[in-house]
């Protein structure tokens, strides 16, 4: 049995039906709330659509066949752009962590680099690559690579020398070393590095949309601002936001099941 801070874990039904309560009571506040502004007439209804309306503008695109367009589109650039930029994050991370001269020679640039914000990099991306998918692509894997990074190299700069001496001391070589000790000690570390990095990727996939884009869920957003249309802004939010929850998911379930095999090979 797994212990946190405050006692003992709760039972996984029980988790999933506080997250489902507290999920339908959002809803349902929405719903309230967006019903009393008609009902009251406290403003314009049109700023504020029931959660009714924005499910039902979902289904029509999605029975059009736009919305499947638009959301290829999306998942289409974050998957290049999230895996480009974990492939250099995790490599060049599992490089500056265990090689100082690496890290000595990374660090600076990367310490310089990364206050900047992504969106400030945006039009810099366009003005080298024009506004085509490159730009787009390139600005994610810039925006996902540095908590990436960040995070692999703690995993690999936390390991404790005394396992990689006792793992030397037995006759291990160095890709030994690094297969069998190194890797599965920092992988916990990487893997929340590429949740936070698919989480950032579909925040930012919305901004590089909005510039010279003619698919994609930021472009719907884009769209729905021009022509006011609010049930198809808040309709593609909504989309995005359950891709963010899936890929996340889909994250923690990977790391559960690398946890659980690597504590049963033990």
């Amino acid at each position: 049995m797994e212990w946190g801070l405050r006692g003992a874990r709760a039972p996984a039904r029980r988790i999933l039906g506080l997250r489902l309560v507290a999920i339908g009571g959002f809803v349902l506040l929405w719903g309230l709330v967006s019903g009393a502004v008609v009902l009251f007439r406290l403003f314009n209804p049109i700023f504020l659509p029931g959660p009714w309306v924005v499910v039902g503008e979902v289904v029509t695109l999605a029975v059009k066949g736009t919305l499947w367009v638009h959301l290829g589109a999306t998942l289409g650039r974050v998957a290049i752009g999230f895996t480009t930029g974990a492939v250099l994050a995790v490599a060049l991370g599992l490089a500056a962590g265990r090689l100082r001269p690496v890290r000595n020679v990374v660090e600076p640039l990367i310490e310089l680099l990364r206050p900047v914000p992504p969106l400030a990099v945006l039009p810099l991306f366009i003005v080298w690559v024009g506004i085509g998918e490159a730009s787009k692509i390139g600005f994610i894997t810039y925006a996902t690579f540095f908590p990436m990074f960040l995070t692999t190299v703690h995993g690999v700069r936390q390991i404790d020398p005394l396992l990689l001496r006792a793992a030397q001391s037995l006759g291990a070589r160095r890709h030994q070393l690094f297969l069998r000790v190194v890797l599965p000690a920092a992988l916990p570390d990487v893997l929340t590095g590429l949740r936070l990095g698919i989480a950032l990727a579909f925040f930012v996939i919305v901004i590089s949309e909005f510039i010279g884009a003619e698919h994609g869920l930021g472009y719907l957003i884009n769209d729905g601002r021009n022509f006011f249309l609010v049930p198809q802004m808040l309709g593609a939010a909504i989309v995005l936001g359950f891709l963010g929850w899936a890929g996340s998911a889909l994250l923690r379930l990977l790391e559960r099941r690398i946890t659980h095999g690597q504590q049963a090979g033990a």
